[in-house]
């Protein structure tokens, strides 16, 4: 790599290698030709690994040196971002992975079974299936007649180009302009950014009561802490499950949050917005030791700053206990507009029964694209 400013931890490039939905392979066929292919794969410890027909091309890459690749576009950087004039500085926020090695057919069934359940936990999170066991008289023949193909990493490169080649100011202004632009995928590259520098300076509306660090997104693993935290919250205890929340905050248009010095979330709010009219705050929670310290007010002012709530009407809110702190954000009781209304309304409500967790695995799940004999992905 030509700068070592933006190498990716391997850690961080394994992930990214992990959750890609696709990656690219590059080898040569028996003519020396080069062959490129787009494939599903997963990580199989410390192996690329993936699943294919018994013929074609892929059986002629066998034995070969390969290049198995992937990428994620973070955000595109218009030029004025950073000079008002120049065009030289527009670029593209992204992070890569490289992976080197020689590609092996996998022969031994238990191990090709493996590999096949991998992708089905990759491809099917949600089951809905048999596992896959090469033992079984429902998998034996097809585990017999897919090709697996594995890549033992003999070197990953990572890179993730995120302004590190900027000075602190700059990093500064890039991260305002991507909050005021507010794009989709805007508010998680300004944390990507952030981490990549944190040597800048924390841009104004990014900064929280002492210890803390607010972030405009939430990562899926920071979902599940975000659900923690309010799952036993008046308004969620004994009304919807874990699960139901979880689907929750990954449905929102906005989830905002607060980490400590140590990186753990310490407090969450997310919104539903139509981004015009109306947008509703659900779920503001701050852990018991964080609160009465500002942190609870930081980050719904962030969330109502946020691209898919600032430009809403009118916003909404429920709260038992909690009205002081919401009016002086701004909020008022929803009567007194009401009553400012030229016309007379109901509020009504159609309550449903809770959504069984177990019906969210789809019917005939086997008959999806599972990886059974003669099956590919090209």
């Amino acid at each position: 790599m030509r700068k070592e400013i933006y190498r990716m931890p391997e850690d961080a490039a394994l992930r990214l290698l992990s959750d890609s939905p696709t990656v690219q392979i590059a080898s040569t066929d028996e003519a020396g030709r080069p062959v490129l292919r787009t494939v599903n794969a997963v990580l199989d410890g410390r192996s690329v690994a993936f699943h294919g027909a018994p013929a074609g091309e892929k059986m002629e890459m066998l034995g070969r040196e390969a290049v198995v690749q992937c990428e994620e576009t973070i955000a595109s950087v218009p030029s004025y971002f950073v000079d008002p004039e120049r065009a030289c500085p527009a670029t593209t926020y992204y992070r890569s992975v490289q992976v080197h090695g020689r590609l092996e057919r996998v022969d031994d069934p238990d191990a090709k079974a493996q590999v096949l359940q991998l992708l089905m936990e990759k491809l099917q999170p949600e089951g809905g299936h048999a596992p896959v066991d090469a033992t079984t008289a429902m998998y034996r023949k097809a585990v017999a007649g897919v090709l697996v193909v594995r890549v033992p990493i003999e070197r990953i490169d990572g890179k993730h180009k995120l302004a590190q080649n900027r000075t602190p100011a700059e990093v500064s202004r890039i991260l305002e302009r991507l909050w005021e632009r507010g794009s989709p995928g805007d508010a998680r590259a300004i944390d990507l950014v952030r981490d990549a520098n944190p040597g800048a300076s924390t841009p104004a509306f990014l900064r929280g009561p002492a210890g803390t660090t607010l972030r405009c997104s939430l990562t899926n693993d920071e979902v599940a802490h975000a659900v923690e935290l309010v799952a036993d919250e008046y308004w969620n205890a004994g009304t919807v499950s874990r699960h139901e929340l979880a689907h929750a905050f990954q449905g929102s248009s906005a989830c905002v949050g607060a980490r400590d010095a140590s990186g753990d979330l310490i407090a969450t709010a997310r919104a539903v917005s139509d981004g015009a009219k109306h947008a509703w705050v659900y779920d503001v929670g701050v852990a018991p030791s964080w609160r009465r310290q500002g942190v609870g007010g930081a980050i719904v002012r962030l969330l109502l700053d946020h691209p898919a709530v600032r430009r809403a009407r009118w916003v909404h809110l429920q709260t038992r206990d909690a009205q002081r702190l919401y009016a002086r954000l701004g909020f008022v009781d929803s009567e007194e507009l009401r009553a400012q209304r030229p016309y007379r309304s109901t509020t009504m409500t159609l309550q449903r029964r809770p959504a069984d967790a177990a019906s969210d695995a789809p019917r005939n799940a086997l008959r999806s694209s599972a990886p059974c004999a003669g099956s590919t992905t090209s």
